[in-house]
């Protein structure tokens, strides 16, 4: 017996397209007429970003941001800026946006993996893992202010990573892939280390052993979690250069195979920064009505670690900054 569609649903694609279409089209005209502008009367192709661009930057997030919101892993404030932060990554560098995928695709499933056992664990459990406004902007913020960066800087397109011949693109780039490393490292790292296997987790500072889900906790794991986490986000941005990069430039270019090295180092130093700042400035308590881990004291909450200075956000914010700041010096150091 075959299902109908309903017919609202028929009619989401060509929604998309109605809107998707003609906002790329005025907008590359828009850039058009700039550079015409700017240029006395003549053309620049090289300031000219092309409608097949304009076109995916408008048509993709909008598709991506509404399989978030029907799979509930965004809310409406969280997919309105995604709208955006999926637009600057996208215009920018495909290869960006490959990161940007990467993570929402696999850090989202790993919030929802086995789900009924975190419930027991986690105070401000959510079903989906729905990520608001805050959260996007805390784990894309600092990604999406480099791509602009690289926008203002060297433009539009998708280029090889070359310290020598191409620093400042390459230095973003690689900013970028920190950035994105390092959160779905953690992501993984806690999502999923808190839930496969036994036994307890220890505390980054002091090494003694604490509940499940506590702020600071690390096991080996979960770090090899995060190593993995982040690796596949390289792996993301390697590939994405590897096709859309001319062939005769990646010539010319040094070896591409250490991004997903350098994702890996990110989403492991990452999850160890968002570690330590846990453990030290962010409070965890058990609460010993109910057996969750709690950001704050209260009546019935037993002192872990940490202390009330900084929330989840904050610290995931902080911790991608530094790794994205972090991740192009080392890979300058060592890029053979």
């Amino acid at each position: 017996m075959d299902v109908k569609r309903p017919k609202s649903a028929a009619l989401i694609p060509l929604l998309i397209f109605s809107v998707a279409i003609p906002m790329s089209m005025l907008m590359w005209l828009g850039n058009l007429a700039f550079s015409v502008f700017a240029h006395g009367g003549y053309t620049d192709d090289r300031n000219v970003i092309p409608p097949t661009r304009w076109l995916m930057s408008t048509l993709t997030p909008i598709v991506i941001v509404g399989l978030g919101m029907r799979k509930k892993s965004l809310d409406k404030s969280g997919a309105f800026l995604a709208l955006f932060v999926g637009f600057v990554l996208t215009v920018s560098s495909y290869a960006f946006f490959a990161c940007l995928f990467t993570f929402f695709v696999t850090s989202s499933k790993a919030t929802k993996f086995r789900s009924a056992a975190k419930r027991k664990f986690e105070a401000d459990f959510k079903e989906g893992g729905q990520r608001n406004w805050l959260q996007v902007l805390c784990n894309s913020g600092i990604a999406t202010f480099l791509a602009l960066l690289y926008i203002l800087d060297v433009g539009c397109g998708e280029r090889p990573i070359d310290f020598v011949k191409d620093y400042r693109a390459t230095w973003l780039g690689i900013g970028i892939l920190g950035a994105f490393a390092c959160c779905n490292g953690d992501t993984w790292a806690s999502e999923l280390g808190t839930v496969v296997g036994s036994g307890k987790p220890r505390l980054i500072t002091s090494l003694r052993r604490v509940p499940r889900g506590t702020n600071g906790a690390v096991s080996v794991l979960g770090l090899a979690f995060s190593a993995a986490g982040g690796a596949v986000v390289g792996a993301a941005y390697y590939l994405a250069v590897l096709y859309t990069v001319d062939p005769h430039v990646l010539a010319g270019s040094p070896p591409q195979w250490p991004l997903v090295a350098g994702g890996a180092f990110a989403g492991l130093a990452g999850s160890l920064a968002d570690s330590l700042l846990g453990a030290t400035l962010q409070y965890s308590g058990l609460d010993e009505r109910t057996g969750c881990i709690v950001e704050f004291p209260g009546k019935g909450v037993r002192h872990i670690s940490g202390m009330t200075v900084l929330d989840n956000h904050s610290v995931n914010l902080l911790s991608s900054i530094a790794t994205a700041l972090l991740l192009p010096r080392v890979a300058n150091a060592f890029w053979p």
